[in-house]
């Protein structure tokens, strides 16, 4: 096991060799660290990256390992959330909308997907050595999908695994961080792999959702303001990486603990 820590203030007491980054560098490059230190290592031919807060069930990573077992293309693969869960339907890639989720085709086993989500993703070394790791400009959302979408363009099998159960109660989606990430992101995903054309099509559609949401209309969920303006902002100035320091104001108490953990971590403006 290695245990990738992004600058903790504490670290875990784990039997695990650690690998310490000494900063926040974001879930794509901290989970890219260790799986360049696995693909180094030369031994295994799949690996299981996870947040340190997934809580897979009982059985989970053996189950996963039985569906891929017989699918020598099987490149990328994922544990399914908790019923519970709000989104525990199917990963895809969508040309316009980006990671989006359609309904569960099957009950039990592997079902095809557009991109393995990352609480518990389970990688082929052989896949992962010929289209690469996660594409570190994302910072973090989104990674995912875009490996996902370059897996199977090069033929290789995405899918999740239904029955295989992982639980994930510490995420959280009404910081300004997230959203912020997740819009950047997403018009990001859309325009790197379907074309600039739809990504302005896809600016245009966000742009519109604020607009409504900050004269009081409807809004859509795990609302942030600030965080959505910023956001289109740097899609038109192709800002990458981690989030500008200006996402994170006074905000809630929720926000303030966050950048009280980050501090220093996020870009300067």
């Amino acid at each position: 096991m290695i245990v990738v820590d992004n600058d903790s203030p504490e670290l875990p007491d784990v039997d695990a060799e650690l690998l310490a980054l000494g900063r926040n560098a974001g879930f794509g490059p901290g989970a890219n660290a260790g799986l360049r230190h696995w693909l180094d290592g030369g031994v295994g031919e799949w690996v299981l990256v996870c947040p340190h807060d997934a809580e897979p069930e009982d059985g989970c990573v053996e189950r996963l390992l039985a569906a891929v077992a017989d699918r020598p293309r099987a490149g990328l693969a994922s544990a399914e959330y908790g019923e519970d869960h709000h989104w525990s339907g199917t990963p895809l890639v969508d040309p316009l909308f980006g990671a989006v989720l359609g309904p569960a085709t099957v009950d039990a086993g592997w079902e095809p997907a557009g991109y393995p989500h990352g609480t518990l993703l389970l990688a082929r070394r052989a896949c992962l050595e010929q289209i690469g790791l996660f594409d570190e400009r994302y910072f973090a959302y989104c990674e995912e999908a875009d490996l996902g979408e370059r897996a199977r363009r090069a033929g290789w099998e995405v899918g999740i695994v239904r029955g295989a159960v992982v639980r994930n109660p510490g995420q959280s989606y009404d910081l300004a961080v997230p959203q912020y990430l997740m819009l950047r992101n997403t018009v990001q995903l859309v325009g790197r792999n379907f074309g600039w054309t739809k990504a302005a099509l896809q600016w245009l559609i966000v742009l519109g959702i604020t607009v409504r949401g900050s004269l009081g209309g409807r809004k859509a969920p795990f609302w942030h303001t600030r965080a959505r303006w910023l956001a289109l902002r740097d899609v038109v100035l192709n800002r990458t990486g981690p989030p500008p320091a200006s996402v994170l104001g006074p905000g809630t108490s929720a926000e303030r603990s966050f950048r009280d953990r980050e501090q220093g971590s996020v870009a300067p403006e």
